[in-house]
């Protein structure tokens, strides 16, 4: 009975003294569970009021945004009404535009006695003049006729030994609607012979043409005609056509009946790949029974000729164009080949003073064009010519200057350019021009401005 009451007082006193402890504790815990449930109640609701913010902002984002599609919505259906407008305008207000090309030339020999050993040169082969000069700026008008022909005149004004002149360029009629690659083109327009010929001298890559063309075209070939040509519908660029021409220009200047002259062209290219891309034309002219073709020559008189003409052309053109960089490559040759069979006389000679001659005439161009970025570009070219020439009377060659004795001329050029936008461009360039024995340093800086609507430039 004494150990029972023992062990009971015992176990209440060690009550007493732990049931205090033990509750501080768990009031100690239970505060720290609030308070970190209190924690995450304020990380949630802070979420909340986060992703609330960026709702109400996406929201307004979008009425913005739908606001600005609507805007865009009307004001193309604005421009929509001012193009229909304006097109109706055009349908009767031909499109204008003006090429403005100035230049200054310099020479170390004396121009007049510029010349091509072995060669009869048309009236515009010689050298563009010393000093300040207009060059060869162009007024354009062009326009579509109907729902089935585009027409385009140009007048250019041109600077030479008798002052300032003004012709008809190119004045021509041309099919837009007909079947599907065929294109016909009737009037006066630069030949499609060769890859240079047909594009206007403002688009060229150097101030002057060629020495080839120089040569046989009098710097560029056109004439009053018509033009058939097709493009066939393939992955590859294949294109043909044929010319016939009334005869009226130099080379084929002279009196005919009929078709003067004609040409046959082909041109084939393609892509590479997405950088790389390639064109080879191949083409032919020929004129036959020309009559009293007229070329001055170093005498001071008049070289006649009367015969047949044919030339044979290959060119080839090759360009790189990166896709991510604004630099580019461009190579670019030329060669023509001329059989000529006829007469020759001078017209300061005494009546019968004159030869049989047979030329055989050659001369081609390479040039390699790179743009750095889009407001510089710089430029070679190297031009060769050769003539080999047979007749009756020596004298008569002599003094036409169809003897060359062998030398063949050449040059060598570069250029450097200045391009502050796409109508506008500056260019200086250095010719060693070698066309006769007595070397000419020539200097040219030239600029070209476009005004006015502009189409694009062939390849």
């Amino acid at each position: 009975m004494k150990k029972t009451l023992f062990l009971f007082i015992s176990a209440s006193f060690v009550c007493a003294f732990t049931t205090p402890v033990m509750a501080d504790e768990q009031i100690e815990l239970l505060k720290q569970q609030i308070e970190q449930l209190k924690q995450d109640y304020e990380k949630r609701i802070q979420a909340l009021e986060k992703g609330l913010l960026a709702a109400q902002q996406a929201a307004k984002k979008n009425e913005q945004t739908l606001a600005n599609v609507q805007e865009q919505a009307e004001e193309a259906e604005m421009a929509s009404d001012d193009s229909q407008q304006m097109m109706a305008k055009n349908s009767f207000n031909p499109e204008i535009s003006l090429i403005l090309d100035g230049r200054y030339a310099s020479y170390q020999n004396n121009q007049d006695n510029y010349q091509l050993p072995g060669f009869l040169p048309g009236d515009e082969a010689g050298l563009v003049p010393e000093g300040f000069s207009i060059g060869e700026s162009e007024l354009t008008i062009s326009a579509n006729i109907d729902q089935l022909f585009y027409g385009k005149a140009t007048i250019a004004f041109a600077e030479d030994d008798e002052g300032t002149s003004a012709e008809v360029e190119e004045a021509y009629a041309q099919t837009s609607a007909l079947f599907d690659g065929l294109t016909i083109k009737m009037g006066r327009f630069f030949s499609s012979l060769g890859y240079l010929n047909e594009q206007h001298a403002h688009t060229w890559d150097f101030a002057d043409a060629p020495l080839v063309y120089r040569a046989l075209f009098g710097d560029q070939y056109r004439d009053d005609g018509v033009q058939i040509s097709y493009i066939a519908p393939t992955d590859l660029f294949v294109q043909v056509g044929t010319e016939l021409f009334s005869g009226s220009s130099f080379p084929a200047s002279g009196s005919h009946n009929g078709v003067g002259s004609w040409t046959v062209f082909a041109r084939i290219g393609g892509d590479i790949n997405s950088e790389n891309s390639w064109q080879i034309g191949l083409s032919h002219w020929k004129a036959s029974n020309i009559e009293d073709r007229e070329s001055e020559n170093l005498n001071d008189s008049t070289t006649i000729f009367n015969g047949d003409s044919e030339i044979n052309a290959i060119n080839l053109v090759y360009k790189w164009t990166p896709n991510t960089r604004t630099d580019n490559l461009k190579l670019q040759f030329e060669y023509f080949d001329r059989d000529e069979d006829g007469d020759i006389a001078l017209d300061d000679f005494l009546s019968g003073d004159t030869s049989s001659y047979h030329g055989d005439q050659k001369g081609w161009y390479a040039q390699a064009i790179y743009q750095m970025n889009k407001q510089w570009r710089t430029g070679l070219r190297y031009d060769h010519l050769s003539s080999h020439t047979k007749g009756s009377n020596y004298l008569v060659l002599e003094n036409a200057g169809l003897e060359s004795h062998g030398y063949k001329p050449e040059r060598y050029s570069a250029m450097l350019e200045w391009l502050p936008s796409e109508f506008s461009s500056i260019r200086l360039q250095y010719n060693n021009d070698q066309s006769y024995k007595d070397s000419d340093n020539q200097l040219f800086l030239q600029y070209t401005f476009s005004m006015g609507s502009h189409g694009a430039h062939s390849y």
